[in-house]
């Protein structure tokens, strides 16, 4: 009996599978992972998102688009341009934390996660 665990195994997606087709990974064909446009849009001047943020995004289903992020990217040249370090950018039902000095959001929230409209640690807020 061989007890050999080969990792890292590719994880397939769920679903229906026509016959002979070979399931598609996350990334091909045209489609971008979210690490891929992340990165692509930090390689271009862009803000970052630490992993508490990134987990903030996925667990409270904030769904951000590339309009969204050049917002924020603009708010925190705003706020760096003030002198700012941390600051509080305010945009539509959504709140984001952000280390300025480092261009790295550092938490994220929606209107329901904000319910006692107390933020701590910052110097600064920016509203768009």
């Amino acid at each position: 009996m061989v007890d050999k665990i080969f990792y890292p195994q590719p994880i397939m997606p769920a679903g229906p599978s026509r016959e002979g087709e070979k399931p598609q990974r996350a990334g091909q064909k045209g489609q971008a992972t979210f690490k891929e446009l992340l990165e692509n849009h930090i390689a271009a001047g862009g803000i970052k998102f630490s992993a508490h943020a990134q987990q903030r995004l996925t667990s409270r289903n904030i769904q951000l688009t590339q309009a969204d992020l050049a917002k924020i990217s603009n708010a925190v040249e705003r706020a760096a341009r003030k002198g700012s370090s941390d600051s509080l950018i305010m945009m539509d039902n959504l709140a984001f934390v952000v280390s300025v000095k480092n261009k790295t959001v550092i938490t994220a929230m929606d209107e329901s996660n904000m319910k006692e409209h107390v933020f701590t640690n910052i110097d600064s807020a920016v509203i768009i």
